[in-house]
């Protein structure tokens, strides 16, 4: 019968799983749909990011015929950061396709085929949503565990730098929130240092509360009514909106999974767009026999004969070996409503 020689079959092997998966309908989750993590896949589980410690130096002056000033040596740090280990499992038995079939049929493969794809989407699924959690931990500088709580990586710490924190304060009716965002781009262009010029634009994802505050605004409200005969002030633009010509795009992000928080409801995180190789989702490879020293890939399937050893069973497995990571966190601006609420 098929489902006897299932293992042998290049239909349940690991590269036909994992290229099926790839093809799986890909979950909406508006981090991964910014674009701004590039992949980078690398053969190791290890992934070592160098730093150079370049900057600007004024240049004294000297007289003709002195000898010249030592120009110092370009410094350089290496990180390593070991890459995040995330597998799942399931099993389907021989019970679960049992009745859905006529016993002694050749389509055996067909129906388990079916079950397999069946729980490998949601296996997937699941997994896209962790990559969406790490991405926004990452974008807040500070990346969480599935449990909301432990840290993986604090980048600010890993990178020696102060995170740089804007009260809005939104509760002062009178405050000029143009000038607050002119305060936040200060920031990134200052942390950006030489890159200050390679953004594009600035995004701001916040939390539900944050959106309300500053959209409901005086100052933001006046600045919007006579806009479009005051169109803004009557549609929903949580989807996202710029604020005048400050290039600043505001953007409603909200997620809860599990009962975790991707974003305080008070907070808003504003980073740059367009800025090279500042994001990245390093891939590193399973912890397979076959894929040992390859290149990794964004996800990987496998499926394997029960542990009865009887073909009553089948396991499922869907991993992947995520780091995302932000080089330049500096440029990484958090925001509050105003400070009554701040770290709330």
């Amino acid at each position: 019968m098929p489902m006897l020689d299932a293992f042998n079959t290049d239909t349940f092997g690991m590269v036909s799983l994992t290229n099926s998966l790839e093809l799986l309908p890909f979950k909406p989750a508006r981090i991964g749909e910014l674009g701004i993590f590039q992949p980078r896949p690398i053969a190791t589980t290890t992934a070592v990011i160098e730093e150079k410690a370049g900057k600007l130096a004024l240049i004294q002056t000297s007289r003709r015929g002195e000898p010249a000033l030592v120009s110092e040596s370009e410094k350089r740090t290496t990180r390593s950061f070991v890459v995040p280990h995330i597998k799942l499992q399931d099993t389907i038995t021989a019970e679960t396709i049992q009745n859905l079939r006529a016993f002694g049929s050749e389509t055996e493969l067909m129906t388990l085929s079916q079950e397999v794809n069946d729980r490998m989407a949601r296996l997937k699924q699941d997994q896209e949503v962790t990559l969406e959690h790490l991405r926004a931990g990452t974008l807040k500088g500070v990346q969480l565990d599935a449990d909301g709580t432990t840290v993986l990586f604090n980048f600010f710490t890993e990178f020696g730098i102060t995170p740089t924190v804007v009260d809005m304060n939104m509760d002062d009716a009178t405050q000029d929130m143009t000038a607050k965002l002119v305060e936040v781009k200060r920031a990134i262009d200052d942390a950006l240092g030489s890159h200050r010029n390679s953004w594009t634009y600035i995004q701001c994802l916040c939390g539900r509360s944050f959106y309300d505050d500053f959209t409901t605004h005086a100052r933001v409200r006046t600045a919007y009514e006579r806009w479009n005969d005051g169109a803004f002030l009557r549609s929903d633009m949580r989807g996202g909106f710029e604020f005048g010509d400050t290039r600043v795009r505001i953007e409603e992000y909200s997620a809860t999974v599990s009962g975790v928080d991707f974003m305080n409801t008070n907070e808003a995180i504003f980073f740059p767009v367009g800025v090279p190789e500042m994001f990245e989702t390093i891939y590193a490879p399973a912890d397979y026999i076959e894929t040992v020293n390859t290149r990794g890939r964004p996800m990987y399937a496998k499926m394997a004969p029960g542990a009865d050893g009887f073909n009553r069973a089948v396991q499922l497995e869907v991993q992947q070996n995520p780091l995302c990571i932000c080089k330049r966190p500096g440029a990484l601006i958090k925001a509050w409503t105003n400070s009554d609420v701040y770290g709330s």
